[in-house]
């Protein structure tokens, strides 16, 4: 393992990413309508540094054209996304990973309903900068929690085999990890599961 970097180091490095990186402004999105291979590229584009791979998609058309079809996403007009479709799809992409469809929808028909193409009062631009506003504030949490899961997973095998301690730290730190992302995405469905979001009720009824 000596040509690989250590577990401290690629912690450090992405505590720095995550800092470097943040979440893309409504202001940088068009204020155009676009097609979908604009919209691809434009994701594709503003959202690499999430990638795992270079080759890997942020978004694909079929994707896209799901998420319509699940009611995710309003229908485009004329074959041309908005700037408030732009904006849902980049709720949806970080949702995806962590949410269940089914659960995605109902978090969002409400936005889908009160600010999607909200001409008189708060609209989808207010509602989304206001929350990704408070995004890098969360990225200088979620590093020093990473520090704080690094010390405790270096004290967990201080007796453990000496040519075995990188792997038992690796272990360690996934394994606390895996755990944290366990609990929270447990506390966001069960979020979602006891509130009653509004509009529940009309569509209950169809």
């Amino acid at each position: 393992m000596d040509n690989f970097p250590s577990i401290q180091t690629i912690l450090d490095e992405f505590i720095q990413h995550i800092s470097e990186q943040p979440p893309v402004s409504a202001a940088d999105l068009p204020n155009i309508d676009l097609y979908m291979d604009q919209v691809t590229s434009f994701m594709d584009d503003h959202l690499k540094h999430s990638k795992r791979y270079p080759e890997d998609k942020i978004l694909t058309k079929t994707m896209i054209n799901n998420y319509a079809k699940n009611h995710l996403l309003p229908p485009p007009e004329k074959k041309k996304y908005s700037k408030d479709h732009m904006l849902l799809l980049i709720f949806i992409y970080y949702f995806k990973n962590i949410l269940s469809i089914n659960d995605i929808q109902k978090l969002l028909t409400p936005i889908n309903n009160r600010y999607f193409k909200n001409t008189e009062g708060h609209d989808m631009t207010w509602l989304y900068s206001r929350i990704m506003n408070a995004e890098p504030e969360q990225s200088t949490r979620i590093g020093e929690d990473i520090r704080q899961l690094s010390e405790s997973a270096q004290k967990i095998f201080p007796d453990g085999p000496e040519d075995e301690q990188e792997y038992l730290q690796l272990l360690s730190v996934i394994a606390l990890l895996s755990y944290d992302v366990y609990i929270k995405k447990q506390l966001i469905e069960k979020l979602i599961d006891s509130f009653s979001f509004p509009d529940d009720s009309e569509n209950n009824k169809k």
